[in-house]
């Protein structure tokens, strides 16, 4: 509930276990997602994160623990565009639209206003998905979620793909999408980078079967991070001993550039740390 006594909406995960026949694969996740807050998910492949967002996108049936949903529209975007290619990008942006009932001259109109936002040209939004490149099918693609006026956004490594130039565009993209409106978006991603510069909250999904094994909380807001904040964050992220097991990474060499630990220092609030040589024999984890 908000200062004025405003319920906040939030996705909310607790206790949720799921098995694919006898294969265990995720067990005790909690989570919450309130309205305009981000969450990345991350692990190594076969954590069992595309199936903890496709739980909470209903794709699949929660067989033990509980989601609750209370957002009004979710949208979810997947690892490829997955655009019609016989339509064009304007009629697939529009296309969420159409299956509301939305009237043609008002769903192209909205779909070409989400597109012009996204980048996207009339020349661009008139071609047809073969026609366009990589990027704009995603440009597309995240416009067409978007065109819907999602309370939730749920992302499947939508970016992975894509250049560091693109991806960057990309990710401003959604944070002045976030800026806009009090947009929940919960997102799996391979990138520690991507995951720091996007979200609020990253949470290391590890084990066989998967549990939240390390919870990184980011107090700098999205938009006042700078490449060097980012960075640093990540590289202390990655001097975590239990992350760096969670991905399979040697522990950290002796002698290597590190994180000073101090009374008030605490990746938990993403709180600034200088980086010092440590000196032989010395722990590099920052204490949480």
């Amino acid at each position: 509930m908000s200062g004025q006594g405003r319920i906040v909406p939030a996705l909310r995960v607790t206790g949720l276990s799921h098995a694919f026949g006898p294969r265990a694969v995720l067990e005790e996740i909690d989570l919450r997602l309130p309205a305009g807050a981000a969450v990345a998910l991350v692990g190594p492949s076969g954590s069992g994160k595309s199936t903890l967002l496709h739980l909470c996108a209903g794709l699949l049936t929660v067989r033990k623990g509980r989601i609750e949903n209370d957002f009004a529209r979710t949208a979810m975007l997947f690892q490829q565009p997955r655009l019609l290619p016989w339509k064009s990008a304007l009629d697939n942006i529009a296309l969420g639209l159409e299956a509301r009932g939305v009237g043609r001259a008002e769903r192209l109109s909205r779909a070409r206003a989400m597109g012009h936002a996204m980048g996207l040209d009339d020349l661009a939004l008139a071609q047809f998905p073969p026609q366009l490149s990589g990027g704009m099918q995603s440009r597309a693609a995240l416009a067409r979620a978007l065109v819907l006026e999602p309370d939730l956004l749920l992302l499947d490594e939508p970016f992975s793909a894509l250049d560091i130039g693109l991806r960057d565009q990309m990710h401003r993209l959604l944070l002045a999408e976030q800026a806009r409106r009090e947009l929940a978006v919960l997102m799996i991603t391979h990138d520690l980078t991507e995951a720091v510069a996007l979200a609020d909250s990253v949470l290391v999904l590890a084990g066989a079967p998967a549990r939240v094994r390390w919870r990184l909380d980011l107090g700098v807001p999205a938009a006042r991070r700078d490449d060097d904040w980012i960075h640093r964050q990540t590289a202390l992220l990655l001097a975590q001993g239990t992350v760096r097991e969670a991905f399979g990474l040697p522990p950290q060499r002796s002698g290597a550039t590190c994180a000073a630990p101090s009374a008030d220092a605490s990746l938990g609030t993403g709180a600034e740390v200088a980086l010092v040589q440590r000196a032989p024999g010395t722990s590099c984890e920052v204490p949480l």
